[in-house]
Parts: C-alpha cells; structure tokens; sequence
C-alpha cells in the first residue's frame, strides 16, 4: 500500500491516478475542511471524488495532527509526499506545514515501519536558506535521510504549469503585456509538473532511485524571454513583454517579483542526460509544454489563436 500526502494538489492528485491506473493500492490522506473541490472546478487541485472513483482508499487527517499522520501510516510500505503550503493559509503556514508537518510525517513513518519514503523537495533547498520554504525543505530532506528509512528525495526546478502559467498566463487573462524581470535573459531549469510525477512513480520501484537525491529539470534550461516567445508562437502570435528593473512591482503576481529577481542573478542549468535515461522518461521541452497548456485556451472571454491581445 502507497500513501499519497497532498494527492488532492495538482502534482500529488496526477500521482495517485497514475499509481491507481497502474493497478498499485493507494491511500490518500484527506482533511475534513480540504478546499479540493472548489479549487478542482477552477483547474487548481485533484478533487477527492476523483481519487475516490479512480479507487483511491482515503484516510482522514492533517499534517498538523500527529495521530492522524500515526493512523494514516499504519499498513504503508511507501509513503509519497508533495504538501506544501504555498496556496494554503490561515493555519496552514510553510511553518506548520512544510517544516513541523513533514517532520511528524517522517517520524510516524518511521514509527509505523514504513520502508521508503519519496519527498518532493525543491531544487536549492537548504537548512541554511535564507527563503523559510526552501529552508523547511532543507531541514525536512536532513531528517529523512538521518531517519534510517530508505528514501527518494526529489529536487524539481521551477514548474512550468506553476510559473509560467502565472507570470505569463496571469497578464494574457487580464489582457496585459508580459512583464519580466531584468532583462528575462538568464537560464531557468523549468520543467513540467507532468515530468515531476513520473519521476516519483518510477521512485517507488526503481533500485536506482533508492537513498538518492534527484535534481531533476527539462531537457534543457530556457530563459524567461524563450518561454514568452514559445507561448506567443503556441498562440500564434507574438506577445508584447515589458521588463522592470528588479526590485520594481510586478503587475498581477507581485508575490513572484522578488523570486524572478533572484532567478535572474544567475543561470540555472541541471543536465538531465542521465537521469532521464536511467528512469525512462522523456522530458517536456518548452515548446511542448506551451503548445499543451496555452494553445486554444481562452483568456477574458477570448480564444487567442493568432490575433491581437489589443
């Protein structure tokens, strides 16, 4: 039996329908207040009805609750987990969550006897970041591997479904120009969050992903200027795209402003060679992705297929 924590977020709901369509046991662990289904109708999170009807064995409880993490581990040989804070709120905090939750996720796992445990990190998390998220994933990757537990920790750069959808997709449904940061010219290792949970899937088997740590990206690094460009030529049309200096307002998402700041000091280039040959995945280029995700997608009311945002 696998858990799944966090299944009815986007990336851990992709994973357990992929581990159920492949006939494995799954059991999702879900809070009695989840916001799934409203999220879900705006294309935001994995309801429970689905993992329900796709076979899914639920569980009720929350990483702030320690007996509910206790029970939900009972019976588990592998437990797979993508929580995370960041579209949450009131109580659930990176603190609560992603650093106090996942470290009693681990200890009831270890309690429990569970064999191996998959953490979706985050690549450049460190105990000494001075961002709290990637700090929390840092401290978290440190007890999981000190747990005696055999684990995968996976380390994905930026989503593209995440970042690109906003920092492009949010101006396009307003009707705005593009705004990037700097000159939006420095390499980012994007990659899909379809990518992401193949790679877990393959982690629960894989004799080569176990006691390791994976950094894992696209085929290649894109700058923020290509992914506008990709999305434009997905659309059939060129996009406008203003820049700011960084540290300036970004329009629409200016909670991303000061990561795109960070982003652009330097490149950011993960070769995914190897590790993509060794688990048999085929990584998501930009152009795939945009074509996927923007072609023939409506915006304000519009479908825009070669016309003009004006």
């Amino acid at each position: 039996m696998i858990l799944v924590v966090g299944a009815t977020g986007l990336l851990g709901g992709t994973i357990a329908l992929r581990l159920l369509e492949s006939g494995r046991s799954v059991r999702v662990l879900l809070r009695h207040d989840s916001p799934s289904v409203g999220l879900a109708a705006q294309g935001r999170a994995t309801s429970a009805d689905a993992l329900l009807a796709a076979g899914a064995e639920p569980i009720t409880g929350d990483l702030k609750d320690r007996a509910s993490l206790d029970a939900a581990c009972a019976g588990i040989e592998t437990v797979i987990t993508t929580a995370n804070a960041v579209v949450r709120g009131g109580a659930d905090t990176i603190e609560s969550v992603d650093y106090r939750g996942t470290l009693s996720l681990i200890a009831a796992a270890r309690q429990a006897g569970v064999r191996h445990v998959v953490y979706v990190s985050a690549a450049g998390s460190d105990p000494d970041h001075p961002h709290a998220l990637y700090r929390a994933k840092g401290t978290c990757e440190a007890a999981l591997r000190e747990s005696g537990m055999s684990y995968t920790i996976l380390q994905p750069a930026v989503f593209m479904e995440i970042w690109i959808g906003a920092v492009v997709g949010a101006p396009l449904a307003a009707g705005q120009p593009v705004t990037l940061v700097g000159d939006g010219d420095r390499l980012q290792a994007f990659i899909s969050m379809d990518d992401v949970a193949a790679y877990a899937v393959a982690a629960v088997d894989h004799p080569a992903a176990r006691n390791q740590t994976l950094a894992i990206a696209g085929p290649r690094s894109y700058s923020w200027s290509e992914a506008a460009a990709a999305v434009g030529e997905a659309m059939g049309q060129a996009l406008p795209v203003r820049f700011v200096a960084p540290g300036e307002p970004l329009p629409l998402v200016p909670a991303m402003g000061p990561m795109l700041a960070v982003m652009e000091q330097r490149d950011t280039v993960i070769d995914m060679t190897e590790t993509a040959a060794r688990f048999g995945i085929t990584p998501t280029s930009l152009d795939a992705f945009a074509a996927r995700f923007f072609s023939g997608r409506v915006f304000s009311g519009r479908v825009f297929s070669g016309r003009s945002l004006s």
